[in-house]
């Protein structure tokens, strides 16, 4: 004879409840990954996961944001996608054994979390017309699987574990499935002419080629120019914008005397110069890989600030992104000489959505988090007294020069090296100044000076390497830049935050 629910909940309902868990899980896990897909042809930001982790982005403290970043890299996103994962599947286990005792009572906790999704979608600033589909397909798929799961706890024998089993099988299919999808589906959205990996044909380039880098002669080093597709990318965004060229505008208002908004082709159309840029992250650590150097293409920012006329006062322009996040330039490093741009190119081709496109600002010889705005829309011309940007609102600083800085790349730490001639390498760079000098040290000895790499300006790094001869032993290497002004690399060992790590990069390796 069959056992019930109920038989087994005077005794114990440890199994019932058990199951009614794990049918929440699996219900929750089918309504996500099928919302994923259907976000993936209306909007990839309007993924319940997705919307839910890009607010929690917004109001977690930097100190916790910055240790992110540091533990886990480029590779953050990915990590706060599981997180908003474990969490979420963990209420769908509340959820269903809510379901168990009370459908009602289960379709109200149910409700809760499509809200919270829904409201997460709300407040995006890139939304699209049908934000709202998404979280609503989830809590539709959630809802038909739990019912089609309580069925099978309401008895409890050999044919209904079976039949629990195999929907279980199902509905977890479905939800990775529709995850995998949805993640083809956005990789073609995104591969669409004009939108993620534009077929656009960019302004005739005047400037010579770069140089031949030293990475064929060391292997090892970073390539002279990164690649857009080995370019870091640190932003708050954990789907990329897809923005379409057609339809972008950029503005530029605020204390000026003629604010303008233009478009795609009229930006192409102005004088567009190339710059040979080091960019950083400010939550690079000392010798951290969050460094990339590209040639840019793009329109002088301070062209765009004199047709719009820059009124007494103002000291800042607010940069601000198509989902809201922004960043604050000095306005002087706008108008001056480096070269700051709205950029449109990277090494000969359109920006990558990835890195920007159509549009994003650029200032040469500033961390990223106060000159470099991706997925560009807007440039307010204000003051620092009146306005803060994203991550000066969590405590970074206001202005934050880019740092000079070096780091060995060749060899790794604590790896093993031959005895005698050992190339070690890397690369320095000293923005708004240029390098002098590289120079390197062993085991706290005398600092010798390394071959430098070829030159691509003052604003782009250079690569080193030094001929070692290496004794057997342990060792201990370490490097420094020296500017063109005769200064040496700071030695004060300091974190990222507020405004840039520093301190000299040093490897242990074993010779022998």
């Amino acid at each position: 004879m069959a056992t019930t629910r109920a038989d087994l909940d005077g005794a114990s309902g440890t199994r019932p409840r058990t199951r009614a868990a794990a049918s929440g899980v699996l219900a929750v896990a089918s309504g996500l990954g099928v919302s994923h897909l259907v976000a993936g042809i209306v909007g990839p930001s309007s993924s319940p996961l997705v919307a839910v982790g890009s607010r929690a982005v917004d109001v977690v403290p930097g100190p916790l944001k910055e240790w992110a970043v540091s533990v886990f890299g480029t590779a953050d996103k990915a990590v706060l996608i599981g997180v908003a994962l474990v969490v979420t599947l963990g209420l769908g286990a509340v959820v269903g054994v809510v379901w168990q005792r009370s459908v009602r009572l289960g379709v109200v906790a149910g409700g809760l979390l499509a809200l919270v999704a829904l409201a997460a979608a709300a407040l995006d600033p890139g939304r699209r017309l049908l934000w709202w589909l998404p979280a609503l397909v989830a809590f539709g798929v959630a809802a038909w699987g739990l019912t089609r799961l309580s069925a099978s706890t309401e008895v409890v024998d050999a044919a209904s574990r079976r039949r629990f089993f195999r929907m279980g099988v199902g509905l977890g299919a479905l939800g990775v499935a529709g995850w995998v999808l949805g993640e083809g589906v956005r990789s073609v959205v995104a591969a669409v002419p004009g939108v993620g990996r534009p077929r656009v044909t960019l302004p005739p380039r005047s400037s010579a080629p770069l140089p031949v880098g030293l990475e064929a002669e060391v292997p090892g080093l970073s390539a002279f120019v990164t690649p857009a597709s080995e370019f870091f990318r640190i932003d708050t965004a954990l789907a990329v914008p897809q923005v379409d060229a057609a339809t972008w505008k950029l503005s530029v208002s605020g204390l000026v005397d003629r604010p303008f908004t233009l478009g795609w082709d009229e930006l192409l159309a102005m004088d567009a110069i190339e710059k040979n840029v080091t960019l950083a992250c400010v939550s690079n650590d000392v010798g951290g890989p969050l460094i990339g150097s590209a040639r840019w293409l793009g329109v002088r920012t301070s062209e765009l600030l004199a047709r719009a006329g820059v009124q007494a006062g103002a000291d800042m322009v607010l940069g601000r992104s198509v989902d809201g996040f922004t960043v604050s330039a000095p306005l002087a490093a706008l108008l001056d000489g480096r070269g700051a741009l709205v950029a449109y190119g990277m090494n000969g081709e359109a920006l990558t959505a990835e890195h920007g496109y159509p549009a994003r600002l650029l200032t040469p010889g500033l961390y990223g988090f106060v000159g470099a705005t991706k997925w560009l829309i807007g440039l307010e011309v204000t003051t620092y007294a009146s306005a803060q940007a994203y991550w000066t609102q969590r405590g970074w600083a206001a202005q934050a020069p880019m740092k000079g800085g070096s780091r060995i790349e060749v060899p790794r730490g604590s790896s093993r090296v031959p005895v005698g001639t050992v190339k070690v390498g890397g690369a320095a760079w000293a923005p708004e100044v240029g390098v002098r000098a590289v120079q390197v040290r062993v085991d706290g000895g005398p600092w010798l000076d390394a071959t430098l790499g070829p030159d691509a300006g003052v604003q782009f790094w250079r690569q080193w390497v030094y001929m070692w001869d290496a004794a057997a032993g342990e060792h201990r290497l370490q490097v420094r830049v020296v500017d063109a002004n005769g200064v040496a690399q700071d030695e004060t060992m300091a974190t990222p935050f507020p405004d840039g790590a520093s301190g000299l990069h040093t490897v242990a390796v074993v010779v022998g």
